[in-house]
């Protein structure tokens, strides 16, 4: 017989019992060494036309998984789409972004057309990837976005190389590369790190903190509470934020890419969001209960981002107008991704490589 039992205190949780805490809906007060200047409203809505641009096409993801449309897993980022687009408009498009293979709001927030990245989750031939990549390998080059990763934390010292690169060919170009709370203790991680500080590489270490490593609550496996300070024994100048509010994420990114460009070396932003949906299509998500996913929706980014264009003097109806283009938007990437025909089976043999 199974034994569930709801944590409800701090003395509770260490005693190792399962199941559910429901979290802060925000991070515990970290001063920020940042100003967080009000972005224009014309910013404001072009971000609320993109996060809510992703957040349509990941459920549209999401339907055409529980109709077996889609192979192989695939990782949706509701709830947290704040953090891709406040870092993309803090960022320049020749940019390095590395991902995890959670990323399908980073590809869109960087450019990638959603056209394509619905086509490639569907396996199709115009994806990104030619439709071999799926949804845990979205690639744009074009747009500094050079790959997203299905191993935790691989794309980290990805990022780091190209941030070097930068620096050897003289290019005033810095790396961003995304993870989650469940890559901190990976070795890669604390070897970047050190190497990172040790040459003062341009790069910045974004973790997205959605409070779960897959299915498991970060507080079960972390000896401390506040990972921004892990990297603060490399010499590492370490943060904590709100990321469900995008403007607050766009003044860190500015700020840690201006510490890039000018050569004080590396920054760690812990961002602290929440994954709305599962893990993947399918999820059952019995590790966490509805009373934690209603009460963590207060927070959701597009409500927060949606509230501050009402209090900036933004109408009903210019919100509505919004809405009904990124429902447009929507309606193109899905007719030319479902349109779009399967790859030749001679794809198959195409970019294989061997020794």
């Amino acid at each position: 017989m199974s034994v569930v039992k709801t944590i409800t205190s701090s003395q509770e949780r260490k005693r190792g019992w399962s199941i559910s805490l429901a979290p802060d809906l925000l991070p515990v007060e970290v001063p920020p060494p940042f100003d967080v200047p009000p972005l224009s409203v014309e910013v404001l809505q072009k971000m609320y036309h993109v996060m809510l641009l992703i957040r349509r096409v990941e459920e549209y993801l999401l339907d055409a998984a529980s109709e077996g449309r889609i192979g192989g897993a695939m990782h949706t980022a509701i709830g947290m789409e704040a953090n891709a687009v406040g870092a993309a408009f803090a960022t320049r498009p020749d940019d390095y972004v590395t991902c995890t293979y959670r990323g399908h709001h980073h590809a869109i927030a960087r450019g990638l057309d959603p056209g394509q990245v619905i086509a490639e989750v569907l396996g199709k031939a115009s994806g990104c990837a030619r439709g071999k990549g799926g949804s845990m390998h979205m690639v744009d080059p074009e747009h500094g976005l050079m790959g997203t990763n299905g191993v935790v934390a691989a794309q980290v010292p990805h990022a780091a190389g190209m941030a070097l690169a930068a620096r050897m060919r003289g290019e005033d170009r810095i790396a961003l590369t995304f993870f989650g709370d469940g890559a901190i203790y990976q070795g890669v991680m604390h070897e970047t790190f050190n190497i990172a500080a040790k040459w003062k590489l341009p790069v910045i270490f974004y973790m997205e903190n959605n409070k779960y490593s897959e299915m498991t609550p970060i507080w079960r496996t972390s000896a401390i509470e506040d990972l921004y300070t892990f990297p603060k024994v490399y010499g590492i100048e370490s943060i904590r934020i709100n990321g469900n509010d995008v403007e607050i994420v766009h003044a860190a990114v500015s700020w840690a890419a201006e510490r890039a460009r000018s050569g004080e070396g590396p920054t760690f932003i812990e961002a602290i969001t929440y994954r709305l949906a599962g893990h993947m299509a399918g999820d059952l998500e019995t590790y966490r209960t509805p009373e934690e996913r209603e009460h963590q929706r207060q927070a959701d980014p597009l409500l927060v981002l949606r509230q501050k264009l009402l209090d900036r003097n933004v109408t009903e109806e210019a919100l509505a107008r919004i809405e009904e283009a990124v429902a447009q938007d929507l309606a193109r990437a899905v007719e030319f991704a479902e349109t779009s025909p399967w790859p030749d089976i001679a794809e198959a043999y195409t970019d294989v490589f061997h020794l």
